[in-house]
């Protein structure tokens, strides 16, 4: 398993979030995304979860 530092989470959320930035929104076939980050428990750390709202 992977330990983040607080940096290195930061760095690997920017990075995701620059992904979906470059990304064009109408693939999805309209809405909005939303990014939520969340604690896992079972990861001990804090993960991006991605939803679609029309």
């Amino acid at each position: 398993m992977v330990n983040f530092t607080r940096r290195g989470f930061l760095g690997a959320t920017g990075a995701a979030l620059g992904i979906r930035a470059a990304a064009p929104l109408a693939r999805s076939g309209g809405g909005r995304r939303i990014l939520t980050l969340v604690y896992d428990k079972s990861l001990g750390m804090m993960r991006a979860v991605e939803r679609v709202v029309p």
